[in-house]
């Protein structure tokens, strides 16, 4: 990073100045072509915002839906990543629960707190956080990126593959110093968003049979948390012998692979006539398919996954009617982030929910092309990006 130029040593606020940073990070300059890394100019944090020294980044499918075209509802140029945790450099004007030095993990969806979905205990729908990210801002409304005298997109509010990054103090989460910056980026979305959807969508109970379609980072994690929630059988189901061999190792206690002819009528046979309740995070419409029609009459089918805009599914309206099915749609685990993240890290920490396992391997910024590709191929689960030029290693699964 370059120099912060005439700040104080230890200083907890920015004094009204604007200064420059200059960073390294990943660019989408156009759907579908690869990542660049470029050297961009990041400006002080403002009311509101915080400068976070990146630690760790996860590498997920949503990112990868960007880069590859499948999604396109961000403006670009932009600067990617959502999923990360690190350590606060610098407070903006009116940043008084925040320290320099605290931990803190990135949050893609902010809430402002003031609109009906927040206060109804909803944030996940809430309504400023939708405008401003869609709009390639901060929570704030700002831009702080700028590149070749030209703004840059902020994705989802964090931009976090890279060395620093602006954030927007909603966008942020406190955390236990003690735990693994690598572990705790997982939080930011994997773990939120796949456990989450068990916990507070899915509201899994002890003993109830639960299927997992969509075995990649945030299924994953979705095992783990089903497991802890006390399911009585785990059903994984995916079409990647690796990632069932994963979900077998993490707590699935049947796996199928769902290329295979028979598999929903063996897993009925199996569960007797399906699962309590049935979740996709493969994010397309075949695989929402497949969990409907693994879910028992009375049962709750969980679309948690994210497709193209463009996907759509039939429901056969009588089956809906006829077995009181609930089919029900989970954004971001429909989490309440400061509620949520602490316990799920309290339950990693207790080594009741071991996301550690998910992590593939780790990797340097200049190589996030290479983590991207390995991605898309299936040959890794969560591969987490080290910013810093020291002591990354490429890995694969």
């Amino acid at each position: 990073m370059g120099r912060i130029r005439g700040r104080p040593r230890g200083s907890t606020e920015f004094s009204g100045e604007e200064e420059i940073v200059k960073i390294r990070a990943a660019v989408l300059q156009q759907f579908g072509t690869p990542l660049t890394i470029e050297e961009l100019e990041l400006t002080s944090p403002g009311p509101g915002e915080v400068l976070v020294r990146i630690g760790a980044a996860g590498l997920c499918h949503s990112d990868l839906s960007f880069i590859d075209g499948t999604q396109t509802h961000i403006p670009l140029p932009a600067v990617l990543g959502h999923e990360a945790a690190g350590e606060v450099v610098e407070l903006g004007p009116g940043v008084k629960d925040l320290q320099v030095g605290d931990h803190v993990v990135t949050i893609f969806w902010p809430n402002c707190g003031q609109c009906t979905p927040c206060r109804i205990g909803r944030p996940s729908l809430c309504e400023a956080g939708t405008q401003t990210l869609l709009a390639g801002l901060l929570s704030t409304g700002a831009h702080r990126l700028v590149w070749k005298d030209h703004p840059i997109h902020h994705y989802l509010g964090c931009s976090v593959f890279a060395d620093y990054a602006v954030i927007g103090r909603a966008s942020l989460v406190r955390i236990d110093p003690s735990v693994r910056l690598e572990h705790a980026a997982l939080f930011g979305c994997a773990v939120l968003t796949g456990v989450g959807a068990v916990v507070n969508a899915g509201k899994v109970q002890p003993g109830e049979t639960v299927a997992i379609v969509g075995a990649g980072g945030v299924g994953l994690c979705a095992i783990l948390g089903a497991q802890a929630a006390g399911a009585g059988r785990i059903v994984a189901v995916d079409t990647n012998p690796q990632k069932l061999a994963s979900a077998r190792l993490l707590g699935a206690t049947d796996v199928f692979n769902a290329a295979e002819p028979g598999c929903v009528e063996a897993i009925r046979a199996l569960t007797g006539m399906g699962v309590d309740v049935a979740f996709e995070f493969a994010g397309s419409a075949k695989a929402m398919e497949t969990a409907f029609q693994l879910t028992k009459p009375g049962g709750t089918t969980i679309c948690a996954g994210l497709p193209s805009a463009a996907h759509s599914f039939a429901l056969p309206q009588t089956t809906v009617v006829c077995e009181e099915r609930t089919v029900k749609g989970c954004f971001f685990g429909s989490c309440v982030p400061v509620r949520d993240l602490p316990r799920f890290i309290h339950l990693f920490q207790s080594g009741r929910l071991p996301v550690d396992k998910i992590i593939s391997g780790t990797l340097p910024l200049e190589q996030i092309g290479e983590g991207f590709h390995r991605l898309k191929e299936g040959r890794a689960l969560r591969q987490i990006v080290i910013p810093s030029q020291e002591g990354a290693a490429a890995g694969g699964m």
